[in-house]
This record gives C-alpha cells, structure tokens and sequence, in this order.
C-alpha cells in the first residue's frame, strides 16, 4: 500500500459491538476515515467491562483483521477506548504553605500535579488528572503564576477506574497479538469531537446514552468538571419489554419501531393492540409505558448528576449514544427537569471527520465514540504486509528416484548382491559402480518406453459408438 505508515486505528469496547476503524489525517487536519468493521458483542462486555477475556480477544483479532484485510496492511498497535461502570472522576486538593509571601512559579504548580499524580486508590488507578481552579490566599484563579501569597491551594478532578479494567484490556490485546499504542478515556475523546470549544467555555453537558450505561460529562470555563458513567442503557429498556414473554431480538424491534420517551395519549383515540409473535399481541399503552417508564430513570438520574452545574450549563445539554435516537426525548427530559437551556441530539458526522468514497455509513451517530478514538490517535499503528515468498522451481534429481525406485526389489535378491559385492574387493566394487548406473539408466529407458507405447495404442484404438 505504500502509505499504512500513515493509519491510524482504533477500537472501541462497546457492551453492544466490538467496533474497529482506520483512517489518516488530511492536511488540514481532519480526518478521513478509511475503513470500519465490527462484531455484535455476544455478551463478552457487559456495563462496559470486559466479562469474558478469550471471547473479547478473539472479537478484538477478528476486526483488526477485516481492517486489514480492506486495507492491505498489517496492524500492528491500537489505540483503544477505556469506558465503563467504575471509571469517575473524584476531587482532590493539595496545599503547599510559605513562610512569607511568595511569588507563585510555574516549578511549584508543577510540583503541585506532581504531588496530586502520587495519589492512591484503593483498587484504583488515576487515568487524567485534570487541574479545576487555584486559590491563591483569598482568591480564586486558573492561572496563579505571577501572583504572590503564603498560600496554594490547588483543587484536582482525577479521572479514576477500577485497577482490573486496564488489565484486561491489555490482556485482551496481547491476546490478539497486538499491541496498545495508547489506552484513552473514550467519554472525553467522544467530548473532544462533538462539544465546540465556545460551548465548554460557556458551560455545557454531554449525555452518551449506551446500551448498558449513560455517561455524563460536565464542562464549564472550559475545564472538565465532572464524569459520571450510571449502569443503566438502551438494553434496559429491552430487558423490559422482553419481561412480557417476548423473544429479546423482538423486544429490540418493538423498542425501536414504537418507543417514544414520553408517550401523552390522545383521550379520543384508542389504545391498538400490535401483533407480536406466535399470533399473540401486545397493547400499544402498555408498550409505551414500559419503555417511558424505563427512559425517565435513566434522564432523571442523569439529571441528579447534572442538577449542581445546570445554572452554569449556558451552551445547554447535548445527548448522543445509540438509545438517544429514540422519539421525543428531549421533550421527555425537558418534561422532567424544567431545564432552560438548550437541548440537543448529535446527528450527522462530526466536522473533524470525512469519509473515504468507499465508505458509507448509515446511521453515524452510533460511531461518535470509535470516530473519537481515532481523532486523538497519531499514525503509529499499521504497517505494509509481508511480502510473500517467490516461488522456486525445483529440479527432478533423476538419480534419486532411480535409486528409490531399485528399493522395490525382492529382499532374497538384495541379500544375494550383499553377498556378492562382500566377496569382492575393493577396485572390483569402483569398477561395477559404473556398471549399476549404466543397468538403472537402460532400466529407467524401458519403462518409459512401455508406457509411451501404452500411450500410444490407446490414442490409436477408434472411439466406442
């Protein structure tokens, strides 16, 4: 391909798919995506946790390899998602006193994120430490270089998950005979490519709504406040349907065909029932509000991680995430919390992304996180393929076949030539020697002669009529 050097690649750990992708950076800094593959999950991941390593190492092996079929290159590093139940971001704070009034540098700052960095976690790993706000004796700022005081205080969200997460992720990977380029947190990733920098400034919210949890992501003055991930998705929804004795891939068809996040029923219109399988039915309001049901639990417990920031959410709230495409459910969110600001879904491709021509992709928005992972990627992953061997043609040793061929003489008769040859000397043996090759050749001459001659009386024979 010549240009492999140039892709990058990544993969998602969806708790619906396993989903890879490639793509190259453009000039102007854009990205063209090149190729995509991906897997149904088959329960290996469940709430964004890995539940069955081999499964997920296979599925993660056989993406890539789609990818690189496409592509004709061979991958050899992944960039790769990190999501999931446990991963949140908590507060810390660290203070450094002086004696006297001191000039606040650049070194201490540092040393500051430094110390914040040696936190421990009980069964816990620190992912990003990202800095909040500085207060420099009695006043708050998120430069304090320059300023003097006695006293810093720097205030830190850490971006934490459970230890074992990360493991198994790499274990994953080396499984699949690959290796991690970069493990990124796909929340702020997903952030990065879908929140503009003039919506994070002024204040706004990302809602990612996935099929086995939701995470809320929170900025204002342009810094990540906080990250939550709730263990509730669009697969809940299903499950619930599916508690009406009906098969879960039906469940699913139903939710996406009728599902309305707010359902408000028309006093003059009757309640139809819908047909489901082996001739039974299902009435329409009970649907509904089996799926309504379900949808307010999960907006309003995203609500309770949003509600400390939402006078402060100026840009609004943006939902994304496969289980957001369901009907009305800004005006269910809207219903439920009474918020003022703006409410969105992310639709269409990401400005920071194209597609090559050969690449088609119809419902993008379930792509947002993989598309995500590859814009923070840098082209370190791929190379070209091994060339393959040239074939070598081989001469026929006639000689060796000759003498594997005199091996099918009787065993009396070899005895009797030992026997023969141990009664001569030496120089008599080198005399015969060219003898023997001179009776293997007329032998080996015979035998062709038969059967060209075979050859021939057949080809002669008339055809039967």
């Amino acid at each position: 391909m010549g240009a492999a050097k140039d892709i990058i690649v990544a993969v998602e750990l969806g708790s619906s798919a396993i989903r890879a992708i490639a793509g190259k950076r453009l000039p102007d800094s854009t990205l063209q995506i090149l190729a995509v593959s991906l897997e149904e999950n088959n329960n290996c991941i469940r709430n964004g946790i890995i539940d069955n390593l081999d499964k997920t190492s296979a599925a993660i092996s056989r993406v890539v390899k789609q990818i690189d079929d496409k592509l004709n290159i061979q991958t050899k590093k992944i960039y790769i998602g990190l999501s999931g139940q446990s991963l949140h971001t908590t507060k810390n704070t660290v203070i450094r006193s002086f004696e006297t009034k001191t000039l606040i540098t650049g070194s201490m700052i540092e040393s500051l994120k430094d110390i914040n960095k040696g936190t421990i976690y009980s069964d816990a790993k620190m992912f990003e430490a990202i800095p909040q706000e500085y207060n420099v004796g009695y006043r708050t700022t998120s430069d304090p270089v320059g300023l003097q005081s006695n006293m810093l205080e720097a205030s830190f969200a850490n971006v934490i998950a459970r230890t074992s997460l990360c493991e198994n992720i790499e274990r994953c990977v080396q499984n699949a005979s690959l290796e991690i380029a970069d493990i990124l947190i796909s929340p702020i990733c997903l952030s990065e490519a879908l929140l503009q920098n003039n919506d994070k400034r002024s204040g706004c919210a990302l809602v990612d709504i996935g099929a086995d949890t939701t995470t809320i992501v929170i900025y204002t003055n342009n810094i990540m406040r906080s990250l939550t991930v709730i263990p509730l998705g669009g697969s809940d929804v299903t499950s619930d349907i599916a508690s009406q004795n009906i098969e879960h891939e039906e469940a699913e068809a139903l939710k996406l065909k009728h599902g309305s996040a707010l359902h408000e029923e028309d006093e003059n219109k009757q309640s139809a029932p819908i047909a489901i399988s082996h001739g039974r039915n299902i009435e329409e309001h009970l649907l509904q509000d089996i799926i309504e049901a379900r949808y307010e639990e999960i907006l309003l417990n995203a609500w309770s991680r949003i509600k400390e920031y939402s006078d402060k959410l100026l840009s609004g709230i943006t939902f994304t995430g496969g289980a957001s495409r369901i009907a009305n459910l800004k005006e269910a969110f809207q219903k439920l919390t009474n918020f003022e600001h703006q409410i969105r879904i992310a639709k269409g491709l990401p400005t920071s992304i194209s597609l090559a021509n050969d690449v088609h992709m119809e419902t993008p928005d379930t792509l947002y996180t993989l598309m995500a992972l590859a814009i923070c990627g840098e082209p370190v992953c791929a190379g070209d393929p091994p060339a393959e061997p040239e074939a070598v043609q081989t001469e026929i040793d006639f000689s060796q076949e000759h003498e594997q061929e005199d091996t099918s003489v009787p065993a009396a008769t070899e005895e009797k030539e030992e026997n023969n040859t141990a009664e001569v000397s030496q120089e008599d043996k080198e005399e015969d020697k060219p003898k023997k090759e001179r009776k293997k050749s007329i032998a080996f001459s015979e035998r062709c002669k038969i059967v060209w001659n075979k050859i021939n009386e057949m080809l002669s024979e008339p055809e039967d009529e």
